[in-house]
C-alpha cells in the first residue's frame, strides 16, 4: 500500500505538572508490563467529558518517547477535541473521510513533529459513529497498523467501545474520580468483558489532591493526577 504522509505540528502544554508528567509514564510502564501481544490499545470512557481524549492522546506521546513507532488513532468521530487541543491550524483530513470513502489513507495519516508519533484524527463530525466504525475499512486500517508500527492507541467514543474493543489487544477505562455511579462504572465493564478484549484495568482521573491520605501528604499542591489500575475491579 503506497502511503503519502502529509505533517502537523503539535502544540503541548507547557504548563503541565511534573506529577502528571510522572502519573503518564507510570500509566505507559504498566502497560508494558502487562504481557505480551499488547500491540492494539483502546482507551474508553462511560460518560463524555471523562478527561478520557486527555489521558490517550497523552499516552500515545508518552509511548512514543520510548524509541518505538506509534499511531494514535481519533476515533471518537462524534465529538472529537483534538485538533483544537493540539494547536492544529491547518485543513485537516480524517478518519471519517476515509472510512466513507472520500479520502485514501496516506491523506488522513500525518507525521508529527514529535519522534515516532504519526496521527489519524477523527475528520468531520459523522452522525452514525457505530456504523461506520463497523465498516471493513475500518479493519483494514487496524490490520495494516498492525504491519507498520510498534503501538497503536485508539481514542475510543463511549457509544462505539464495543466495536471496535474486538480488533484491539487491550482495553482502558477512564473514569472520573467521583463523577459516575459504581454500576453506570460496572455496566461500562461488562460491555467490554462480552467483546472478549481484555481490560488492563482503569485509569482514575482529575483525582482531587487537596484532600487528606496518603496521596496529599506528597502530591497535596497538586489539583489534578491520574492514577492507574492494572487487573483491578473497576471500582
Amino acid at each position: 500500500m503506497a502511503i503519502q504522509n502529509g505533517f502537523i505540528q503539535i502544540i503541548q502544554d507547557e504548563k503541565r505538572d511534573y506529577q502528571y508528567e510522572e502519573a503518564m509514564k507510570t500509566l505507559r510502564t504498566n502497560i508494558q508490563f502487562s504481557g505480551n501481544g499488547l500491540k492494539v490499545i483502546m482507551l474508553t470512557s462511560t460518560m463524555p467529558d471523562e478527561g478520557k481524549s486527555e489521558t490517550s492522546s497523552q499516552l500515545a506521546i508518552s509511548m512514543a518517547q520510548t524509541e518505538g513507532r506509534v499511531l494514535f488513532i481519533d476515533a471518537d468521530i462524534r465529538k472529537s477535541v483534538l485538533v483544537s487541543r493540539f494547536g492544529v491550524g491547518q485543513q485537516i483530513y480524517g478518519l471519517t473521510q476515509y472510512l466513507t470513502g472520500q479520502r485514501l489513507l496516506g491523506e488522513v495519516l500525518y507525521h508529527t513533529n514529535l519522534p515516532n508519533l504519526d496521527i489519524i484524527f477523527s475528520g468531520p463530525m459523522a452522525p452514525n459513529p457505530a456504523e461506520l466504525l463497523s465498516e471493513d475499512a475500518f479493519s483494514k486500517l487496524i490490520a495494516w497498523a498492525r504491519n507498520e508500527y510498534d503501538t497503536i492507541i485508539i481514542d475510543t467514543p463511549p457509544l462505539g467501545s464495543a466495536i471496535i474493543a474486538q480488533r484491539c489487544d487491550g482495553a482502558i477505562l477512564v473514569v472520573e474520580s467521583g463523577a459516575l455511579s459504581y454500576r453506570l462504572v460496572q455496566k461500562a465493564k461488562s460491555q467490554l468483558e462480552r467483546t472478549g478484549c481484555r481490560i488492563l484495568g482503569a485509569v482514575l482521573n482529575r483525582v482531587d489532591m487537596a484532600g487528606s491520605g496518603y496521596y496529599h501528604r506528597y502530591y497535596g499542591k497538586y489539583s489534578k493526577y491520574t492514577k492507574y489500575y492494572e487487573n483491578e475491579p473497576v471500582k
